[in-house]
């Protein structure tokens, strides 16, 4: 029995916000409807497959009861209807006004389910006026500011690896829903949660964006401790054309290896503020290049240094923790990862593959 058991899910959300949202719900023994439209979710057909079923599909669907309902039909709107009587939390993602537009706005559905926690899932909010503008999660960090930062050593931006605003969302959708179900132990009565992917990226920014925030200038990403300006907080490239980083600043970790490396006379450099590091990352940059990947992750072995060599993802998932903690398994012939919310009594979460009907 999960902590979530007895928590009725329907869930009309496609891509990734929302099902991640209703996915860590259906980890915890949540019982989730995934309702498709007659084309399924974009996601099914989203390469790379294995077994047949999309690797990002199946790692954010599993332990769905999904099925296929239109919405423009009697039939399926009836369907729909009576997934919502019965209903704890429904979690949708379409533009905002659609919902309202196919009779399933959030006042038709609390008049039916008082006790109802509606969730809505968008890029920018249900009201204002970039409400109803069209975006992923790459149009959403460069309107928060987050994609000018995320840039090259000559300032031009680039290409998010992350896809921190749906992430965001999908976390914070998740904990909004969460508030309101305990919320409604005390009142008897659920919710409307306005989700955006803008709104909850943008107080991720409070550690690196401090200037603008205080009404100043925009952050540069080379001054600043957390974006390059710091020796310590710094990628540096190896003799092999691999990478290592430093990813502690803390006064110790900078006088544990100059020391080691004979340069103590520049541990004072690393308390200087970011952006005026230049001489301790260039010696750094140069000493880097001395040895390979391989051969830096022997030596750090026995320092006291935050030191860590950039792996890529073959390299990362292979690693001997992962599968200490568990953390990646095969279940029905294909690799999944593991819910990272793991309580003492979750349920068995290789139980959970994706059902469609």
């Amino acid at each position: 029995m999960g902590k979530l058991s007895g928590i009725k899910v329907v869930d009309l959300s496609l891509f990734l916000p929302g099902p991640m949202l209703t996915q860590m719900m259906a980890d915890q023994g949540a019982e989730v409807t995934k309702v498709e439209p007659p084309t399924g979710d974009p996601a099914r057909t989203m390469e790379p497959m294995e077994a047949g079923v999309s690797v990002w599909f199946n790692n954010l669907n599993r332990a769905k009861r999904c099925i296929t309902v239109d919405l423009k039909s009697e039939d399926g709107r009836a369907a729909l209807w009576r997934l919502i009587d019965e209903a704890d939390v429904l979690v949708e993602g379409f533009r905002p006004g659609v919902m309202e537009r196919l009779g399933f706005g959030y006042t038709a559905a609390s008049e039916r389910n008082p006790r109802l926690v509606y969730c809505s899932v968008s890029a920018f909010g249900q009201t204002g006026s970039m409400a109803h503008h069209p975006a992923h999660d790459i149009a959403v960090q460069a309107h928060t500011g987050f994609l000018s930062v995320n840039d090259a050593l000559d300032g031009t931006p680039v290409v998010p690896g992350v896809p921190s605003a749906d992430m965001a969302a999908g976390l914070t959708g998740l904990a909004a829903v969460l508030m309101a179900l305990i919320g409604r132990q005390n009142t008897g009565k659920g919710d409307y949660l306005d989700i955006a992917m803008f709104d909850s990226l943008l107080p991720w920014c409070a550690h690196i964006a401090g200037s603008a925030i205080a009404g100043g200038v925009s952050p540069v990403s080379q001054s600043q401790r957390s974006l390059g300006g710091a020796a310590f907080y710094q990628v540096y490239r190896t003799a092999d054309a691999r990478h290592v980083v430093l990813g502690g600043r803390e006064a110790k970790f900078a006088a544990n290896l100059l020391t080691a490396l004979g340069r103590a006379d520049l541990i004072a450099m690393a308390e200087q503020p970011a952006g005026e590091q230049g001489e301790l990352i260039a010696f750094l940059a140069q000493t880097f290049a001395t040895r390979t990947r391989a051969e830096w992750e022997q030596w750090f072995a026995d320092k006291d240094v935050a030191f860590a060599p950039v792996l890529d993802f073959r390299e990362a998932l292979d690693q001997s923790f992962i599968h200490e903690r568990g953390l990646i398994d095969m279940v029905d012939g294909r690799h999944m990862l593991a819910p990272a919310i793991r309580l003492s009594d979750t349920p068995d979460w290789r139980q959970g593959t994706e059902r469609g009907e």
